[in-house]
């Protein structure tokens, strides 16, 4: 291999739902739902050094995930077979976001690489391309490549902007790992919530708990059902602070003004539990990597 010197490292953020509805189930199985998208400044951090010789392969071999079923190499070779590229590249993945933990690591890596690439690799493909290309990925993936807060519909690729607050996040992850798939296919997993519109979130903009108390997480009494450390959190956790679940789970969150405040809860946890502080992120890193 001959290396070539375009190489680039960045942040794939993580995301939170500050809020999440299931509507419905579509004939093809997939559940509709509306959310709010909170992307953070906490995230895996990914390196990419471009190859002349068309192969993509992962630099870190230390991973959960084996390397065919990294959704980042995954997000790679797609992008790589649909625009014909002959160029290749090595992906290090410094994984930080745990898996299982309805953050979106997984998802955000993959938008990350298609949207590093996209410049690395000279494409220059508008986002709209991108976002497709990412939904084939899976449901979230799209956001990440949409790259700023969103109100997103449909079974999350349709994103509106939002504007929102500036915050500080205390996230607690238990030591489980919540099966999305599972989750999904409950029985008794509540598929009607009402559906709102968008100005029935923004309007609510004048109330000081906005937007942290809006609507809630409809499968979080399903999973804590499931999972007694996410219960056994929740409890523990809500006694500090209002705190709920993000997408299919387990980590919890709340939220704060002021990063004093965030710290000062964190330190009040019970020991032994994995938790963060992170700032909200208006867009993502790599925002102007795509039109």
């Amino acid at each position: 291999m001959t290396e070539m010197t375009p190489h680039l490292s960045c942040l794939a953020p993580a995301k939170l739902n500050l809020f999440l509805h299931i509507t419905g189930r579509r004939p093809d199985g997939y559940h509709t739902l509306q959310t709010v998208f909170q992307l953070l400044d906490y995230g895996d951090t990914l390196h990419f050094r471009v190859r002349d010789d068309a192969v993509i392969r992962r630099a870190t071999a230390s991973l959960e995930v084996p390397e065919e079923n990294d959704l980042a190499i995954r997000a790679a070779r797609l992008l790589q077979t649909q625009s014909r590229c002959p160029l290749g590249v090595e992906i290090g993945i410094d994984k930080r976001v745990p898996i299982g933990a309805g953050l979106g690591g997984g998802s955000s890596d993959a938008a990350c690489v298609l949207l590093a690439l996209n410049r690395l690799w000279r494409l220059n493909l508008p986002r709209v391309q991108l976002q497709r290309l990412a939904l084939s990925l899976g449901a979230d993936v799209p956001f990440f490549v949409f790259g700023r807060n969103a109100f997103a519909e449909g079974i999350g690729e349709r994103l509106h902007a939002i504007d929102l607050p500036n915050r500080y996040f205390l996230i607690v992850t238990p030591d489980v790992q919540a099966a999305s798939a599972d989750i999904f296919a409950a029985p008794e997993l509540t598929r009607n919530t009402k559906i709102i519109k968008i100005a029935d979130f923004l309007e609510q903009r004048r109330n000081p708990l906005w937007p942290d108390h809006f609507g809630r997480n409809d499968m979080q009494p399903l999973v804590a059902q499931k999972y007694a450390e996410v219960a056994h959190l929740l409890d523990r956790f809500g006694r500090i602070a209002p705190a709920r679940m993000t997408g299919t789970g387990s980590s919890v969150f709340a939220a704060f003004k002021d990063k004093e405040r965030a710290d000062s809860v964190q330190s009040k946890l019970p020991q032994g539990m994995h938790s963060i502080v992170a700032s909200g992120l208006a867009i993502h890193p790599l925002f102007t990597f795509s039109y």
